[in-house]
């Protein structure tokens, strides 16, 4: 079975529209997928509408950005989620006010930096998101032909420590994953190693994570190269959390990796999908040895 559990769509960051990215994960082969915009739900009956029509097992989620200790932030996708919890809308809903404010905070970094009309330009790319993000500022630097392409803009720019970067605070640990469980969802935490932390303090994060109800961990990741999928699968079994796949898809040329594309599960982990009717439907096994080929 083909499965794709994180992925955004133009109400978030992405380029395309909800019905678009069901349509071309369809296209791929993917067989269970979701999903799951920055802090948004709207796009979600969209894309369901189009994967029922298209044969894709769908399964509503959302992608929380949480801050956690001093400074560091991760993402949690929330999976299979009821996208109308009260808790859950309020939580996102709290964190796109945050997101508004730090946006106009990273124009003016950039227009320190001699890089003038950024939120006028990253506000064009968000002309259908419910959020303006370092993605929409990026694609406009890109456009202004400061930096060749989205991830240059980033470590040049947007990064921490960067001309453009604005420190922020986003939702506690405990409260994303507290609204995620309300909603009936599976916690898992996204591209375990794309983040600023030492291997000791994702460790520590992941003990936390595991202990407040997280139940899994990307392991065959857009964002992860074959050495550093072996690693989150370590993780996985050290810390008894299930495996999730994800391509992590932008949009086209934004991308390492296509849907359908992502590679197989290393054997002896259970897929976050194991117990799911969504997944049985689509005829997916237990232990994962080729889970997502």
């Amino acid at each position: 079975m083909k499965a794709d559990l994180h992925c955004h769509s133009n109400v978030s960051d992405g380029l395309l529209a909800p019905a678009e990215v069901a349509s071309r994960a369809a296209d791929r082969g993917v067989e269970l997928w979701s999903l799951t915009d920055h802090d948004e739900v709207a796009g979600l009956a969209e894309a369901r509408a189009v994967a029922e029509e298209r044969g894709l097992r769908f399964l509503d989620g959302s992608e929380i950005s949480v801050s956690w200790r001093d400074d560091a932030s991760f993402h949690v996708v929330g999976l299979g989620i009821d996208p109308a919890s009260p808790q859950l809308v309020a939580g996102l809903q709290a964190i796109r006010d945050g997101r508004a404010g730090r946006a106009h905070r990273i124009a003016v970094e950039l227009d320190k930096a001699g890089i003038h009309g950024a939120y006028e330009g990253a506000a064009r790319y968000a002309e259908k998101a419910s959020i303006i993000s370092r993605a929409h500022f990026a694609r406009f630097l890109v456009e202004r032909k400061i930096s060749p392409d989205v991830k240059s803009v980033f470590d040049r720019y947007l990064a921490k420590g960067k001309p453009g970067y604005v420190p922020h605070e986003w939702a506690t640990l405990e409260d994303a994953l507290r609204w995620i469980v309300d909603a009936g969802g599976v916690a898992v935490l996204a591209h375990p190693l794309r983040y600023r932390v030492g291997r000791d303090e994702l460790r520590t994060f992941l003990g936390e994570f595991k202990d407040r109800g997280g139940r899994g961990i990307e392991v065959a990741c857009g964002a992860h190269t074959p050495e550093e999928v072996q690693e989150c699968a370590r993780l996985a079994r050290h810390f008894g959390l299930q495996a999730s796949v994800a391509s992590d898809f932008h949009g086209p040329g934004e991308n390492r990796v296509e849907f359908g594309q992502l590679p197989a599960l290393p054997e002896g982990l259970v897929p976050v999908w194991h117990d799911w009717p969504e997944a049985a439907r689509a005829g997916a096994s237990g232990l994962a040895s080729a889970g997502c080929a």
